[in-house]
């Protein structure tokens, strides 16, 4: 029988993911370094992944986070879609995070699907990491 890994010891699985039609992932790939070398266990999801894609990769990864990023605009349209296919797939305890270009007036009304962070240019990586690292705690490994 395997040996159960304690919460403390295990790592936060990440997948960074840019669904739909963005494909400027430099962005994302400088993230998926960042969560690397905070000790994290990093998916990527490649280019252009439909949101039906990320969701499936995200299940079948056992991933604790869906972290999101688009710069073009459809940030309204495909992460509430991420999130809605994750609670489909038996994966709504999956904590999703987003950023990219995300105006304002659209970070309430993401923040109410649950999904938060919503970082934008400039954010710092240390801010990224923790805020990541909090949700985790807080609502995937609190069971």
């Amino acid at each position: 029988m395997p040996k159960q890994i304690a919460r403390s010891e295990r790592k936060i699985r990440v997948l960074v993911a840019k669904p739909g039609l963005d494909g400027h992932d430099r962005g994302a790939l400088v993230l998926a370094r960042a969560f690397r070398d905070a000790g994290m266990e990093v998916i990527y999801s490649g280019l252009l992944p439909s949101p039906e894609q990320v969701a499936q990769m995200a299940v079948d990864e056992d991933v604790d986070v869906v972290a999101l990023s688009l710069l073009n605009g459809a940030h309204m349209t495909a992460f509430p879609k991420v999130k809605r296919l994750l609670e489909k797939r038996g994966g709504g305890d999956i904590v999703v995070v987003g950023g990219g270009i995300i105006p304002e007036e659209d970070k309430p009304k993401l923040m109410k699907l649950g999904i938060t962070g919503l970082f934008g240019p400039g954010s710092s990586f240390a801010e990224v990491v923790q805020h990541v690292r909090e949700r985790v705690s807080k609502e995937r490994w609190k069971r």
